[in-house]
């Protein structure tokens, strides 16, 4: 299992490095270079499966994310690291994380999600992969979304319909359309038929972006993945008027 490093700007804390584990590197959580389109496409997250759990938070978790988020230094940070967050239970520690991601605290999710990879009981898991590229995503930090991406890869997990959609979505975030449109092509070839959210964010961006013959080549092959296309496509037109800035939440 590889060991993922965060290179994080102001970071507070950092633990030290597993010489014997191989490291995935972050460059920077600036964003891309500027792109003549800059789409806003925010994605739906599908339901949690496997470690990746949704339950009432306990007075651990919810007392663990205020210390995490009342830590103002790398060595008070460190603090909650070794004796609050190391002693919580499986299903806590991963709560923790998903509530830190809830409440958009990038760089405490980033630390708390490296934490858990290093966990004895942990075992790649891909929907929680996916969470970590939307969020990454959302802050168009495309980068560290494929280097995630990548990531997954490695530690033995196939890319399902969703993980290629959350990369589609963070490369649309940035107007990197070819980018986007490369990765719908490998989801197809691989096997992974887009649903209905994968041909929705393509077609109302490419459409806002003025990509019309890329538009209508995805609304053609809606005919192939969904159920009664032309009623979807009415769908899609209804809710999602074309405007410069969609967010489909």
């Amino acid at each position: 299992m590889g060991s993922v490093k965060f290179q994080l700007s102001q970071t507070i804390f950092h633990q030290k490095p597993q010489t014997h584990k191989p490291r995935l590197r972050f460059s920077s959580i600036l964003p891309c270079g500027s792109k003549p389109t800059i789409i806003t496409c925010g994605l739906r997250g599908g339901p949690r499966k496997s470690l990746w759990r949704s339950r009432v938070l306990s007075t651990e978790a919810i007392q663990v994310v205020q210390s995490l988020k009342l830590a103002k230094s790398s060595t008070k940070l460190e603090e909650v690291f070794s004796s609050r967050l190391s002693r919580l239970l499986k299903a806590d520690l991963l709560d923790t994380l998903a509530e830190l991601q809830r409440q958009n605290e990038l760089e405490l999710t980033l630390k708390v999600f490296e934490f858990v990879r290093k966990e004895v009981w942990y075992k790649p898991d891909l929907s929680l992969y996916c969470e970590m590229i939307l969020m990454v995503g959302k802050k168009k930090l495309i980068e560290m979304a494929e280097d995630l991406f990548s990531e997954l890869k490695k530690e033995g997990l196939k890319p399902d319909t969703r993980a290629y959609t959350e990369m589609i979505g963070a490369y649309l975030q940035v107007g990197m359309i070819e980018n986007a449109m490369k990765t719908y092509d490998l989801m197809k070839s691989s096997g992974c038929a887009p649903d209905e959210l994968t041909l929705t964010i393509l077609i109302r961006n490419l459409e806002s972006a003025g990509e019309k013959e890329l538009a209508t080549s995805v609304k053609k092959e809606c005919a192939e993945y969904v159920d009664s296309p032309e009623k979807f496509l009415e769908e899609v037109g209804r809710k999602y008027p074309k405007r410069r800035s969609l967010n489909l939440v």
